[in-house]
């Protein structure tokens, strides 16, 4: 399938949604970059799939503004807005063979037969199920249904494409084999894709940014590793991925590091910038599980350290995890990968954990 022209720039400005009293969407503004992959990451009631709704024209907004390349398109129906959409329930036609459900949008366009049929060829082929055109969507997998709705979405090449949680429906294997279907997909197109889900691993995996959402606003926007790393929040931190969180009192500075003293012990953090607080301020400290282990006598001076007592201990298959308990009571949990040569804890036992101060955050 010619690849055409390139994605579509979307801006959302002070976008907002209300239902009756309830504000689904509150003032939310957004630059969406031309063939970019950004994804709206949220729990259920965030505004994510609201917010792509009203992009796609389905729902009409309260207030602001959405421009696609420029353009507003408030007031304009869906099918003018030349976008391509897929939803997590397929919405194909069952009466209608593959061809017929993938050329659907083309025959609503009036493209002759002959140029149909070339491109619902050329889309069949882009998601891999050639040789399909003839078979009705009871005669496919879950997986297959779902190639097949994203092939009628991008056979009259849009330059946006819209995806409300399109994997949804499927078991973990396959998912994650779509997920990587879905980033050479965008790579082969060029196109725009706003992809929303509830999935932390999924919007990981495929975007290129993400945007976390909350209550009807984007708590935080950034590259993935950026939000894992360096989460602005403590909501963001506990959503994206597993946090450890202590309390502490700032006690000083160190370098671009404030050290907080935690249950009577010394800990160094990165402050994001804009949130720098100030000595004897309240603050809390988070980190992630896996970037924390047992200290074993070999170890850096300069790393964060704290004791511990073990309360549980579970094999996960490629990890051990371990609740402990601070000092103060408060819970930790540790994740430390599997091996023949790995020594386990036990329930009980008293247990010095480490992380480096890059890895600890102020939320």
């Amino acid at each position: 399938m010619p690849i055409g022209t390139n994605g579509a720039v979307v801006s959302l400005w002070r976008l907002k949604k209300e239902f009756g009293q309830v504000g689904a969407v509150r003032d939310v503004s957004l630059e969406i970059g031309a063939g970019e992959f950004l994804t709206l990451l949220g729990p259920s009631g965030s505004g994510k799939s609201t917010t792509l709704m009203m992009i796609a024209g389905f729902e009409t907004p309260t207030g602001g503004d959405i421009a696609i390349d420029g353009r507003s398109v408030i007031g304009v129906s869906p099918h003018r807005r030349d976008i391509g959409m897929v939803f997590q329930n397929y919405a194909l036609f069952p009466h209608l063979t593959v061809a017929a459900n993938i050329g659907f949008p083309l025959k609503q366009r009036r493209i002759a037969r002959p140029e149909r049929d070339r491109m619902i060829k050329d889309a069949l082929d882009l998601v891999r199920l050639p040789g399909y055109g003839d078979r009705y969507p009871r005669q496919l997998s879950g997986g297959q249904q779902q190639r097949v709705a994203l092939a009628r979405a991008i056979v009259f090449n849009p330059r946006l494409l819209l995806m409300d949680e399109p994997l949804g429906a499927l078991d973990k294997q396959l998912r994650e084999s779509l997920q990587l279907e879905m980033r050479r997909l965008h790579a082969d197109l060029g196109i725009t894709f706003i992809y929303v889900t509830h999935d932390q691993e999924e919007a990981l995996t495929m975007s290129d940014r993400i945007a976390v959402m909350n209550d009807g606003l984007i708590a935080q926007l950034g590259r993935p590793e950026e939000l894992y790393d360096r989460p602005r929040s403590r909501f963001v931190a506990s959503f994206l991925g597993e946090s450890n969180f202590l309390p502490g009192i700032v006690h000083g500075f160190q370098g671009d590091n404030i050290v907080a003293d935690c249950a009577g012990t010394l800990l160094r953090a990165v402050v994001p910038i804009g949130q720098e607080p100030t000595v004897g301020q309240n603050v809390v400290l988070t980190m992630r599980p896996e970037r924390m282990k047992f200290a074993n006598g070999g170890d850096p001076p300069n790393c964060n350290r704290i004791q511990t007592r073990v309360t549980e201990a579970i094999f996960a298959g490629e990890r051990h995890r371990y609740l402990l308990t601070a000092p103060d009571g408060t819970a930790i949990v540790l994740k430390q990968p599997s091996g023949a040569g790995v020594r386990r804890r036990a329930a009980g036992e008293m247990a010095e954990i480490i992380w480096s101060a890059a890895d600890t955050v102020v939320v």
